[in-house]
């Protein structure tokens, strides 16, 4: 692969928009969330069997690196030490997977892993773009998947809600966690779009209450702490540059307190979503499971370098942690990788100029953070992984002239 950036304009002499579409980012970044996207077993508006439902997402990887090639079929690619971490971490993976005690299951997600890699490499001629055109592309998709839960909630409220009371996708079977994951990336980086004028208050009030009805419903309490403390770090970059930062920071501040004075009592039910005190502290006993896994007698080599990329469970139970799944996986190199992506990107947001693009990373990056102590995705294909390559898109330096395709 050659260095170089790749774009399109619809409005290039002699491209039609069909052409446009295929030369841009779009339909490969669709095919490649579709693929990360769980086929829960929930209730659906058009019931669709599960095994179909498995497979359209496991074929979205095969179309995205075809729809890849076709808008990049020189293979133009911009260098990254983000993404080469990633590769080197996805080989080591295969090569630990084929030895695996379950090799054939262990083995395919190595191998979708490395292909998921080659598409991120493949969609790296699109960073430094002034448009933000990846990260507009990750906010459309976001927003169809809310809408399509908000419409479930119209059409079937009994379905919607029939995860123990919290909200899930009728209309496609997103559960819970993943319904809270995708609205609080989509309000967080639609607000700090506002925060420097890049969408319009209109765009914004309307994210803010379709957006986060959704996000509270759905009762998760880590995509809410990482919502707020994302926003609060990326708000904080932005403090002293804008004046709308700081009038927005003191009008939520007087809004919080009163709000926590008033309904304490409901927030604090809100949170416990039923359970006693002594569940919610023990995490729904995930605690329990990963005291299971760090006490488990392993080898030298399986503690350095894992056991082969698995469903992230132990015992039949679900893991619930990056750290501790990445652990089990990968061993310490796993979790050495993992945390070098993170802070690699958070000292490139830290030292890069103050504005949106630094924001929009330093969002990103924290509510990935914040997400990992509960929730797996940094050691496999996962919506993460594409959250994550998106703070690197924005932050990488201008490159070619946006809208030309770079010859081969």
């Amino acid at each position: 692969m050659t260095t170089a950036t790749v774009g399109v304009d619809s409005q290039l002499p002699g491209v039609t928009r069909a052409q446009a579409l295929l030369r841009g980012p779009f339909l490969i970044w669709t095919a490649l969330l579709l693929n990360v996207l769980t086929f829960g077993a929930l209730p659906m508006v058009v019931p669709i069997p599960h095994a179909i439902g498995q497979m359209a997402c496991q074929g979205a990887l095969p179309l995205a690196i075809l729809l890849g090639l076709l808008a990049n079929p020189g293979g133009l690619v911009r260098p990254s030490f983000f993404i080469t971490m990633l590769t080197i971490f996805a080989i080591v993976s295969f090569m630990v997977s084929i030895h695996s005690q379950f090799m054939v299951g262990s083995t395919y997600r190595a191998v979708r892993l490395l292909a998921f890699v080659l598409v991120l490499w493949l969609l790296t001629a699109w960073w430094g773009r002034s448009d933000l055109i990846l990260l507009r592309c990750h906010l459309l998709c976001l927003r169809v998947l809310v809408v399509s839960v908000l419409i479930g909630v119209l059409l079937a409220p009994g379905k919607a809600f029939s995860y123990g009371g919290r909200l899930t996708g009728a209309i496609y079977p997103l559960p819970p966690t993943q319904v809270a994951h995708y609205s609080a990336v989509l309000l967080g980086c639609t607000i700090v779009l506002w925060f420097c004028g890049a969408t319009s208050g209109r765009t914004a009030l309307l994210t803010l209450l379709g957006v986060g009805a959704a996000l509270i419903g759905t009762h998760t309490r880590t995509a809410l702490l990482g919502l707020v403390v994302g926003l609060v770090v990326a708000g904080a970059s932005l403090f002293l540059g804008h004046a709308r930062v700081r009038r927005t920071s003191a009008m939520v501040g007087v809004l919080v307190v009163t709000t926590v004075t008033l309904f304490a009592p409901l927030i604090v039910d809100w949170l416990l979503r039923g359970q006693s005190r002594q569940d919610a502290t023990g995490l729904t006993g995930r605690t329990q499971v990963w005291s299971a896994v760090i006490a488990m007698r392993r080898s030298r080599p399986e503690e350095l370098f894992g056991s082969g990329l698995s469903n992230k469970s132990f015992n039949g139970l679900a893991i619930d942690s990056n750290w501790v799944a990445t652990y089990l996986d990968s061993g310490w190199f796993g979790l050495f990788v993992d945390a070098a992506l993170l802070i690699t990107l958070l000292l490139l947001a830290i030292m890069h100029r103050r504005g949106l693009r630094r924001a929009i990373a330093l969002f990103l990056v924290t509510y990935c953070l914040i997400a990992s102590f509960t929730e797996t995705g940094l050691g496999d294909a996962s919506p993460y992984l594409m959250e994550l390559f998106l703070a690197g898109s924005v932050l990488a330096a201008p490159a070619g002239v946006p809208g030309r395709r770079v010859p081969t």
